[in-house]
């Protein structure tokens, strides 16, 4: 089921978001335990977001509420997204919409974390990086390029030859040194990659293609994956082994799950 402001959702209610694609989301895995890693961050970054984009103030406690309702009777894990969008949004007068509400869905979560990635490097810069909102079309189409050409997802490389991240995901290197690097670009500020960046010691630094390229390892990271290795960008490969990412992948399990 999916409810707007705890409620089942019309479709005259969701049609303003699907012919606009005007709001904000965030994506939160929720355990066995009912256990949300990071819901905290989940929630600041809703309430960022929603000043960015509506100039508006959210209500974290009824964004809980929803969510708790959402997930109740669902079994887990599972992955449940907050969609903040006005359902009187008009592409003529978006200046008028200044309600935002509550949109949640749920949906089954995958194994974690799944099988190695293969990358493609894809030359793209998101509008907006720092907020995590529903415009993907260039997202999306960087990946069904990658797809075509045999990959899993798009790696974005901005004008400046630096990576930033992948279609969907943060993406981490770990260099010869062992140290893990997180790239210095303009990136969506992951929840995944914060979490980790507190329990594990690294380096934020630009890393162009050819750097990316010639890493010990590399990794993608959301919250519904977790810690995800590359085999691959482009044609350069990578081992998916590499200790320093099961390292990774045991301390982020360790992190407690958050309760709603």
């Amino acid at each position: 089921m999916v409810t707007l402001n705890g409620k089942p959702v019309s479709v005259e209610a969701l049609l303003p978001l699907a012919l606009t694609n005007l709001g904000h989301f965030t994506s939160m895995r929720v355990d066995e335990s009912g256990g949300i890693r990071g819901l905290a961050l989940h929630l600041e970054r809703l309430v960022r977001d929603c000043k960015v984009i509506w100039g508006a103030d959210l209500d974290t406690e009824c964004v809980r509420d929803y969510v708790r309702r959402a997930v109740g009777g669902q079994s887990r894990p599972c992955v449940v997204r907050v969609t903040v969008y006005d359902p009187k949004t008009d592409m003529g007068r978006p200046a008028d919409a200044d309600e935002p509400k509550i949109l949640v869905s749920v949906r089954r979560a995958g194994a974690m974390p799944p099988a190695p990635l293969r990358a493609m490097s894809v030359p793209y810069e998101r509008d907006l990086p720092e907020v995590k909102h529903v415009g993907l079309l260039g997202a999306l189409r960087a990946r069904r390029t990658a797809q075509l050409a045999g990959y899993g997802d798009a790696l974005f490389v901005g004008r400046d030859g630096l990576v930033s991240e992948g279609g969907t995901w943060n993406v981490g290197f770990v260099d010869q040194n062992g140290t893990i690097v997180w790239p210095q670009a303009p990136v969506l500020p992951g929840v995944t990659m914060a979490l980790l960046q507190q329990i594990a010691e690294h380096r934020i630094a630009t890393v162009t293609l050819e750097q990316a390229k010639g890493m010990a390892a590399a990794f993608a990271t959301n919250t519904s994956i977790g810690v995800r290795p590359l085999a691959a960008i482009d044609k350069a490969g990578f081992p998916t082994d590499h200790p320093v990412l099961g390292q990774l992948q045991a301390a982020y399990l360790l992190v407690p799950g958050e309760t709603l």
